[in-house]
């Protein structure tokens, strides 16, 4: 229903906008928008109708917790728990939904002002963590009326129980409710996230717990792998519901997110192995520590040494249990993952460049985003751009209009992850990692000519010193350059309108090696280009000078599949209608490997080297170096 009245409000202002050109209606509408939010990315809890939830508790039905009530007594993370379900009346659209806080009665509700609102106040108004059909184990469910489900719970800062409904998730009736389970430690420190600093030496580490500043300080013990350890002080941070824009995310998913703290690890030697523990110091004494993590600190910028780089987007997240409401929303997002865990030790950073959960207003399922990818971001560091479905809000100030941040306008990403920004609301950033030169858009605000990105992007090419670091890598989330995309084909545009109009001479002047987008997911590679035209007719190997920039569509990092257009786009080298991530390798400054990999297998689908000398990168090209003058 939300999609059919968005499409009609988009009808409506085209109908009343007719003196605004075409390419300003498609920014401010999010024209394409559309495409991607028919069935499958609506988001799977969006299909519960939590206000229409009645009380029908039922002798002849049960729901009882199988096992110790009490989790994480050894420290865990998460647990599984198994849940019996009898229902004398049994329906194949029975479904169990996990609740947190356990109590999730009209008492959590936000205040009613009016006599109206109290009159009309729902019995539920926050929707569940997740949840199961009864008879997703066993299809004998609707004969027997008994069966079991197992849900992986993971430590959320608070206690949880199960609802047994039937009716449906339109009309659902609460037939029976669970006893209580709980971690036994909610509030421990959880999920750290590493992210690089504003300078190379620096490590920022970030982490989720129940600790507020009145309870405890925050700080991180670290330092040389088996050295002695020092403690450097972390700062917090938190959001509300009057931070979120609108729904779902001020309404049915908000859920508390707990506290955020950051800590900068300074004065890092190049390529050391440390060690690091997240800790809290409460009032009264005692210190509350987390497991011991590792990660090894990043080379001096230009240091020659083996460097290893995995760039995708749109990843979303997936439920270890099973938990049907992911079925179809997120189906390559656990393999992806679990590849690049199985390779972590050849991974010294990762940029997931932008759509990270798609919570899209849940907010709970931030907290299952960072415990999934946990194994990764706390050994590496991760770093995120910005997307649409973190940022995109109508009147938000965003670039465009739709709704696809669910109502968070980038407040959880922004808050969740740490990225060198000057400022954090507007996510465009520089990052160095030895030989590569990192510059990050934000597509979610204006990026053309003019605007206050668009001057960032032209000092952060101009920032790197090709000498010292001679791999200048640009990416965003949107596509900013080239894609065979089936909705940007039926645009005529192949790329955001207005994208490569305006960076592709920033990209030409300052000899950009590789530019990486997400937004569409799928892989495609195209051929080096500048003005629509491919300026090297190679595809293997790459030499010389660098004349034009490589664009690289990397969107399939485990989002549902984006459609390829019929149409022969010739600068197109190769396509690739599967989930999978590119792996950068710098040998030293004159070598650079380039692998695309399948998330299914690891295994190496797309490939190409660079090889160059300093000459090269100065050499001039067409509108790539600045006039000379008369003068000997």
């Amino acid at each position: 229903m939300r999609n059919k009245l968005y499409l009609l409000l988009v009808l409506l202002s085209l109908f009343n906008s007719v003196h605004v050109s075409s390419q300003e209606k498609y920014i401010s509408l999010g024209a394409h928008e559309h495409h991607e939010h028919i069935g499958q990315m609506e988001h799977p809890l969006s299909g519960i109708q939590i206000h229409n939830i009645v009380v029908a508790l039922s002798k002849s039905a049960s729901i009882k917790v199988d096992g110790p009530t009490l989790l994480g007594s050894k420290g865990e993370d998460f647990e599984w728990v198994t849940i019996n379900l009898r229902n004398a009346e049994p329906s194949q659209d029975d479904w169990v939904g996990v609740f947190s806080p356990a109590n999730f009665n009209e008492s959590i509700c936000p205040p009613q002002t009016s006599k109206e609102e109290q009159s009309g106040a729902p019995f539920i108004c926050t929707a569940p963590l997740k949840f199961k059909f009864a008879n997703y184990s066993t299809s004998k469910y609707t004969k027997t009326g008994k069966t079991s489900l197992k849900f992986r719970l993971i430590n959320q800062r608070g206690d949880f129980s199960f609802a047994f409904f039937s009716g449906g998730l339109e009309n659902p009736k609460l037939i029976s409710v669970s006893k209580y389970v709980a971690f036994s430690n909610p509030k421990a420190p959880l999920y750290p996230r590493l992210a690089l600093g504003k300078s190379w030496d620096i490590m920022t580490v970030t982490w989720t717990s129940g600790y507020s500043i009145d309870e405890a300080v925050p700080f991180v013990e670290w330092g040389w792998k088996g050295q002695v350890q020092q403690r450097s002080p972390a700062g917090t941070l938190t959001f509300h519901r009057n931070s979120m824009c609108g729904s779902p995310a001020r309404t049915v998913g908000w859920r508390d997110p707990g506290f955020i703290h950051t800590s900068f690890l300074k004065d890092l030697w190049p390529n050391v192995e440390y060690t690091y523990k997240l800790g809290h110091l409460l009032s009264d004494g005692s210190v509350v520590m987390s497991k011991q993590y590792s990660f090894k600190s990043p080379p001096f910028p230009g240091q020659e040494s083996l460097q290893r780089i995995v760039i995708f987007g749109d990843m979303g997240k997936q439920e270890r249990d099973g938990s049907n409401e992911y079925a179809d929303y997120q189906p390559g997002s656990l393999m992806t993952t679990d590849t690049l865990i199985k390779d972590l030790d050849n991974i010294d950073a990762v940029f997931l460049i932008g759509d990270l959960p798609y919570a899209n207003g849940y907010i709970s399922q931030w907290d299952q985003f960072t415990a999934q990818v946990e194994p990764i971001t706390s050994r590496v560091p991760f770093m995120i751009a910005s997307g649409n479905h973190e940022r995109t809000w109508e009147n938000s100030g965003s670039i465009y209009n739709g709704l696809d941040s669910g109502g968070e306008c980038g407040v959880p990403a922004e808050t969740l992850y740490y990225v060198p920004a000057e400022n954090r609301a507007k996510f465009w950033y520089a990052a160095d990692y030895g030989m590569f030169h990192f510059c990050i858009a934000d597509t979610e605000h204006d990026w053309r000519e003019g605007s206050e990105q668009y001057k960032f992007i032209e000092q952060c090419f101009a920032s790197a010193n090709r000498h010292k670091q001679p791999w200048l890598i640009f990416a965003a989330h949107r596509v900013l350059g080239y894609s065979s995309n089936e909705w940007y084909a039926s645009e005529g545009s192949f790329e955001e309108p207005m994208g490569r109009e305006h960076l592709q001479k920033l990209w030409q002047k300052y000899k950009v090696d590789m530019a990486f987008f997400g937004h569409v997911h799928n892989y495609e590679r195209v051929c080096p280009i500048y003005q629509n035209q491919c300026v090297n007719k190679e595809t293997s190997h790459y030499s010389g000078v660098v004349n034009g920039t490589i664009h690289v569509v990397v969107g399939g990092g485990g989002s549902h599949l984006s459609q390829f257009t019929t149409l022969n786009t010739r600068w197109s080298v190769f396509k690739d209608y599967d989930w999978g991530f590119v792996k950068l390798t710098a040998f030293n400054q004159s070598s650079l490997l380039f692998e695309y990999k399948k998330s299914k297998d690891g295994k190496v689908y797309d490939s190409f080297t660079i090889s160059r000398d300093y000459k090269d990168v100065l050499a001039c090209v067409h509108d790539g170096c600045e006039p000379t003058t008369l003068a000997n």
